[in-house]
């Protein structure tokens, strides 16, 4: 009887330790292991910095990003296959739908941009902002990058400008 029990206990083990090794581990990204990246002109116009992008592991499609907007700095106009959340983190910003008004954003908003919606988003002409920018993948495809938001597009410093209406500054 002791052998059996001591048999099932092995066994129980064996099966534990084979469980254990096929459970994938939880993996940290040590903060200032990622060296920040400049935002590409093509699709941002003035300073942006992108620091500790993250993408899961399949299954998962989800991909991100912290970025930093200097003043006046702001993404083209682009469209996000399955959308696009943003958490503002700090400063001020302005994000903007095509054909409706530019809203105000600033720390502790969340943004969410439907599907295929296309829009820009970025710093105030006078105060930086920063954000963390989520998405997920649909056919290895995160964004859809279009045209360069104009100066004449882009609000100024007053708020007094916003093609289309008015900037919306109560959210």
């Amino acid at each position: 009887m002791k052998n059996l029990a001591a048999s099932a206990l092995a066994l129980s083990l064996i099966a534990f330790e084979t469980q254990a090794q096929e459970t994938p581990m939880l993996t940290v990204t040590p903060n200032g292991s990622q060296p920040s990246m400049k935002g590409p002109a093509d699709y941002f116009t003035g300073t942006v910095r992108v620091d500790a992008p993250f993408k899961g592991t399949e299954p998962a499609q989800v991909s991100g990003a912290t970025v930093t907007f200097e003043p006046g700095a702001r993404t083209a106009w682009h469209s996000h296959p399955l959308g696009q959340t943003l958490i503002v983190t700090a400063g001020s910003g302005w994000v903007q739908q095509a054909g409706q008004p530019v809203q105000s954003i600033k720390p502790g908003d969340t943004v969410w941009i439907p599907p295929q919606v296309r829009h820009w988003h970025g710093a105030t002409s006078t105060t930086s902002m920063t954000h963390i920018a989520i998405a997920e993948v649909q056919d290895g495809k995160v964004v859809d990058w279009m045209d360069q938001v104009s100066a004449d597009e882009y609000p100024d410093g007053l708020g007094l400008h916003s093609p289309g209406g008015s900037i919306n500054a109560g959210q």
